[in-house]
């Protein structure tokens, strides 16, 4: 069948599905969305982030007390004296707060906030790093997402897998005779995701957003949803495509939303992801997806070093001008992945399908993507896969393993999720 004509069947099927699917459930939205302001409306050029420590300090005990103190059941907030701090931080500059969450991981209390009118956020910052009070005081950033400009394999029913280019490139079907992903949960940071998709619905464990109050945009953005459908879009059921790892459970956090700007791509800032990344602290993801990108940041950095030091596996996507430069992806024991391609790829960078893949789309549809935002979440899944047949694997390992066992497909070097689990299992076999 020519090209034209699949894609043309695919379009219409995706419009028939649209139209008979229910619409999706609420997600929950974070317990203080109603305060957000709305993150779209902070100003990267303007914005900063503080931080004053916010130590947990026992309720009071006697009669009579107004010491502040925090409830034993998890309602973590701003302290007695991270309280204090702020208060006497606002008279000294004359600064105002848009919005603050804690961060309890880390024992901080955050605020984003404007400078005053007259002050520049240069001078302000560098009077803030000089002011023992301030634990951090830094830019809100802005990051964009990566959209585009040997064994008999388990053969699915789902109609769209053989137009599936990077389940078929990396031989995911074989590798299902021996995982699925089944236990893993993965953590996806990124836009809203249809939660009623007929390939995602029943596969999501929680979904968070981060962003604001709005639900249709959560269930309507795009990025997020081809996201999650390469990485475990629902095997054997009929419908569209199969994921790299179908029986995984994906928990969606949407810390990014889409401008309203014509054309314009999703957009994250230093606040949202801080919020996600804490969020995921707290769960027990192993993987954790990031196929997004921007400035080094001295918060985020913080927060995803404690999710490396807690062992969880966190992908990211590498940067379209090709530099691994910046928050996440030169962290440390994060891996990279790129979109495959006949040049070399920087040292230690994993190479993965990210051109014309087919995934799913807001509206129970079906559509071809490109980026390495898709790259990485195929290396995602394949990671579900190894973890699955063995929980205890770290990072490195896994990185090993993906390099080592990757193999040429259209005469480019890739992972191979089929490579993959065999060298898995064989290293296993040498281990006993």
């Amino acid at each position: 069948m020519p090209a034209f004509a699949l894609v043309v069947m695919v379009a219409a099927l995706a419009a028939l599905a649209a139209c008979t699917q229910p619409r999706p459930t609420v997600p929950q939205n974070d317990k203080a969305s109603h305060d957000l302001v709305g993150a779209s409306s902070m100003d990267p050029r303007r914005d900063i982030v503080l931080a004053v420590a916010n130590p947990i300090d026992p309720p009071a005990t006697h009669a009579g007390s107004s010491l502040l103190g925090y409830t034993p059941s998890g309602s973590y907030g701003a302290g007695q004296r991270a309280a204090s701090t702020l208060a006497a931080l606002k008279e000294s500059y004359g600064i105002r707060e848009v919005v603050g969450w804690p961060i309890k991981t880390l024992g901080l209390y955050c605020i984003v906030l404007e400078p005053p009118a007259g002050m520049s956020r240069e001078a302000l910052l560098s009077a803030l790093a000089k002011d023992t009070r301030v634990q951090l005081a830094q830019p809100l950033q802005d990051y964009s997402v990566y959209a585009g400009d040997a064994t008999d394999a388990h053969h699915y029913n789902d109609p769209y897998v053989n137009l599936q280019r990077g389940f078929v490139e990396t031989d995911a079907a074989a590798a299902h005779n021996f995982s699925q992903g089944s236990g893993i949960h993965i953590a996806v940071i990124d836009t809203g995701v249809d939660m009623m998709h007929p390939d995602l619905k029943g596969g999501i464990g929680e979904a968070r957003n981060l962003v604001d109050a709005d639900v249709s945009a959560f269930t309507a953005d795009s990025h997020g949803t081809e996201v999650a459908g390469i990485i475990a879009a629902l095997g054997d059921n009929h419908e569209g495509i199969v994921g790299m790892a179908p029986k995984a459970v994906l928990n969606v956090y949407k810390a990014c939303w889409y401008s309203t700007t014509q054309g314009a791509g999703a957009h994250c800032n230093t606040f949202t992801l801080a919020k996600a990344l804490a969020a995921v602290i707290d769960t027990n993801a192993r993987i954790v997806n990031l196929s997004l990108g921007g400035p080094e940041d001295p918060l985020l950095d913080m927060l995803l070093a404690e999710l490396l030091r807690q062992g969880r596996i966190v992908i990211a996507a590498m940067p379209p001008l090709g530099s691994t430069i910046g928050f996440p992806s030169d962290a440390p024991g994060v891996i990279v992945v790129r979109e495959s391609a006949r040049s070399a790829a920087p040292p230690d960078v994993l190479s993965a399908p990210g051109n014309d893949i087919l995934t799913t789309q807001p509206g129970g549809g079906y559509d071809f993507t490109s980026g390495s935002s898709m790259a990485a979440a195929h290396v995602s899944g394949i990671a579900a896969l190894m973890l699955s047949l063995s929980p205890k694997l770290d990072a490195h390992t896994i990185h090993d393993l993906l390099l080592r066992s990757s193999k040429t497909s259209n005469g480019v070097i890739q992972v191979n999720a089929a490579a993959a689990v065999v060298a898995l299992r064989n290293q296993q076999k040498a281990a006993r």
